[in-house]
């Protein structure tokens, strides 16, 4: 198993009790770099892993495929943990890495565990409240929403497939031990306050 783990913005002291954790129990640790390793180090070694800082497509597939080719053996021994600044699951290389995984590796499960982005880190330090309606975009046009405290989440599907969108996953009640994933056709009527909405385009 691969598990793709966020080790927030930068600060030692912004990880997370998880993170910690998987770190020490984990088979072998990769990160992509010093800062990583860095926060990592207190905790366990790692073997770092080269990811070019470039536009170039082909150098970038190319390592990936290198990487993914010293990271598969661990990951089918054992668990393996691929350290990441910020969240695994927000224009994070890991993404990337797990689509390379699937191609060459079929066999290798692959996941993610959260840390703090960021986006939350950045309204702590600019001591700003986000409570309205925000967008989010890396200079691309967006085409995902996401959609908090959802209580009538087919409602609010059918709403957001007039404006384009196909694709829809509810989470309620995530990191409780009732927690639920709902996806596309199996969105219930309602939900409880503690559930976000995924809705791409």
């Amino acid at each position: 198993m691969l598990i793709g783990l966020g080790l927030g913005p930068g600060n030692p002291e912004l990880l997370t009790l998880r993170a910690v954790r998987l770190l020490k129990e984990a088979d072998v640790v990769f990160v992509p770099g010093k800062i990583a390793y860095n926060l990592v180090a207190p905790y366990r070694h790692a073997i770092v892993l080269d990811f070019p800082m470039t536009d170039d497509e082909s150098r970038i597939k190319a390592s990936l495929k290198e990487n993914a080719a010293v990271i598969a053996p661990a990951a089918r021994k054992g668990c393996a943990v691929f350290g990441i600044l910020g969240d695994p699951n927000f224009y994070s290389t890991f993404s990337r890495l797990c689509a390379v995984m699937a191609e060459e590796y079929p066999d290798i499960e692959c996941r993610t565990e959260p840390g703090i982005s960021a986006i939350t880190a950045f309204a702590a330090a600019a001591n700003l409240s986000l409570s309205n309606g925000f967008l989010v975009s890396d200079g691309g046009m967006p085409d995902t929403r996401i959609l908090l405290k959802v209580r009538r989440p087919k409602e609010r599907a059918a709403e957001l497939k007039k404006e384009g969108y196909r694709e829809f996953v509810l989470v309620e009640r995530m990191y409780f031990p009732d927690m639920k994933v709902y996806r596309n056709g199996d969105l219930p009527e309602q939900s409880d306050y503690l559930s976000v909405m995924y809705a791409r385009r």
